[in-house]
């Protein structure tokens, strides 16, 4: 090697050095290992990534993470250089390390060591090592099967999130069980929901980290053997079926396919609906290999629900709903209150059940019912909830409905952008509007409702402070609905104001306010409150106490 090849291994060397150096010099090497018996190790993954001047070892960063990181300097190495001098000097350097630690709690019991590196030619990336300690791998093996036997087949106690946080991973690594039993892993994971079940936080803990797992042998260990496969840090994968591939036995039980469409499943009930696609995405692919179960939930949906619960037809209404495309079809067969409470309660028996929460709703109807609100989607589900409401009978399950439909991130899916709206947002609406019976509702609503993606709560706030005005019993619903409210919004209230006494109701509650809140609530009926200063300046004496309260309550005077 030249003056600037021996340079350039020298930086790489002090990078490599320097990482194993911080990493023996922590103090709480055996701390980390010692919270749960199924970890062996801390670290599984190191990446060295080479630019001129710019070298650096990091532990989190994937293959070609940092390929837009760009150096000043040009790299002393050609591509086959890298590949053929450069790689068995920086196994030698890596190795030299790593048998001075392989027996502690800093390595897994499998290590590997990939490289990002500039050459003339571009980036090379490629394994530097890869190695698995084999006695390492037998212990943790014998702590798995000890840990399922104690904690999940003989026990009746909730577990800790971490401890499947590993289990999860650990059953579907191909280093540790190359063919995964299907079935056996399946009822594990059941097992694991089936003893947290009383713990909601926890579950949903537990949940996340089965799916993460499930996801990453999917995408990574499975799928690949069958499609090829164009990864996107920020978008979909693309997966191009392999002209060869071949699944055998796809349809017979306890094969790895069903680990694909269980996890499927578990995405499109579980994860927050931004997720779903990937869980159809899972189903699409399997049937793509020819698995008939998959092409069924396709169909029909999963296997989650009985049919009972999934269709339901009488001499009023006909109902179905497919949980793998979040869809009830609803088809109104007389149009009279007892179908419209038939449809509700098929929808909320579902959601109680596990449905997803974000859905949309196909209705075929002879009547045509909308809010009085205008901007709202003319869509099906609108539809849906408006005729419904017609019948005062079904107020109270239709408020039912929406306690149980309210999720905050949560979506109707027959919307989009500016018109998008939380499961329940109808019939809070039209409840709303109804009866004062429901501000508790509405108010319930608005403490859920994610204000940063959607709007259309202000077209019912506008609604809502024409029907009722200020009144003692109307106006904390109103400054409810304020506080989540956006810069848009216009209320023409300031007329009703002038009334000392509707002022004063107003004021008071005003005033239990943090002062960003009261500037919130103030800011869609007076705008800037250098406006409403200048209205108090002017004002009549009781009148300018009262304005100035307000000012004060927003921080001001």
């Amino acid at each position: 090697m030249n003056e600037l090849q021996n340079e350039a291994l020298e930086e790489m060397r002090t990078a490599i050095h320097k990482w194993f150096d911080e990493q023996e010099n922590r103090t709480n090497l055996e701390e980390v290992v010692l919270r749960t018996t199924l970890q062996v190790g801390i670290f599984d993954f190191v990446m060295l990534d080479y630019r001129p001047g710019r070298t650096s070892v990091d532990s989190s960063k994937s293959m070609g993470s940092t390929s837009g990181k760009k150096s000043m300097k040009v790299s002393p190495f050609t591509r086959e250089q890298i590949l053929h001098e450069v790689q068995p000097l920086l196994v030698e350097i890596v190795r030299e390390r790593l048998d001075k630690v392989e027996t502690t709690p800093l390595i897994n019991y499998r290590f590997t060591f990939q490289g990002s590196l500039a050459t003339t030619d571009g980036l090379v990336e490629l394994t530097v090592l890869d190695t698995v300690y084999e006695e390492k791998r037998r212990q943790l093996l014998e702590r798995i099967e000890s840990y399922i036997e104690k904690k999940l087949e003989k026990g009746t106690y909730p577990t800790k999130p971490l401890e499947t946080f590993f289990l999860a991973r650990h059953l579907l690594d191909p280093y540790l069980f190359p063919e995964p039993e299907a079935a056996k892993t399946i009822a594990l994971f059941d097992r694991i929901q089936e003893l947290n079940k009383e713990r909601v936080e926890a579950l949903a803990e537990h949940r996340r980290d089965i799916i993460r797992a499930l996801t990453g042998w999917a995408e990574v260990v499975f799928l690949p053997r069958y499609f090829d496969v164009t990864r996107s840090e920020y978008q979909t994968n693309e997966y191009v079926l392999k002209p060869d591939a071949v699944l055998e036995n796809k349809d017979e039980p306890n094969q790895p396919i069903d680990l694909l469409l269980y996890g499927a499943v578990m995405i499109i009930r579980y994860e927050p609906n931004y997720s779903k696609s990937r869980g159809q995405t899972f189903l699409a692919l399997a049937e793509q290999l020819g698995s008939g179960k998959a092409a069924r939930m396709l169909k029909e949906g999963s296997d989650s629900f009985s049919t009972d619960e999934v269709h339901m037809r009488n001499e009023l209404v006909e109902c179905k709903a497919n949980d793998v495309f979040s869809l009830f079809t609803i088809v109104i067969r007389k149009e009279e209150a007892g179908a419209y409470e038939g449809a509700i309660s098929f929808i909320l028996s579902l959601l109680r059940k596990g449905f997803p929460k974000s859905y949309k709703i196909k209705l075929k109807s002879k009547v045509r019912e909308y809010l009085p609100i205008k901007g709202l989607a003319k869509s099906d589900t609108h539809r849906l909830f408006a005729n419904a409401l017609a019948y005062s009978e079904l107020h109270p399950l239709l408020e039912e409905y929406a306690r149980e439909a309210m999720v905050e991130f949560e979506w109707y899916e027959d919307t989009e952008d500016e018109k998008s709206v939380m499961p329940g947002s109808y019939a809070v609406f039209g409840l709303g509007l109804s009866s004062e019976r429901y501000f508790p509702l509405v108010e319930a609503y608005m403490d859920l409702v994610d204000d940063e993606h959607q709007l259309m709560h202000d077209k019912f706030t506008a609604v809502f402070a024409e029907t009722y005005g200020i009144t003692e019993r109307s106006t904390p619903t109103l400054i409810a609905c304020l506080l989540r409210s956006h810069d848009s919004l216009k209320l023409k209230i300031q007329p009703e104001l002038e009334s000392g006494d509707k002022l004063s109701i107003f004021v008071q509650q005003i005033e239990t306010l943090s002062d960003d809140e009261a500037e919130r609530v103030l800011y869609p009926i007076w705008g800037k409150l250098e406006k409403l200063a200048a209205l108090a300046r002017k004002a009549q004496e009781s009148r300018k106490e009262l304005l100035l309260r307000l000012l004060k309550a927003a921080g001001i005077g």
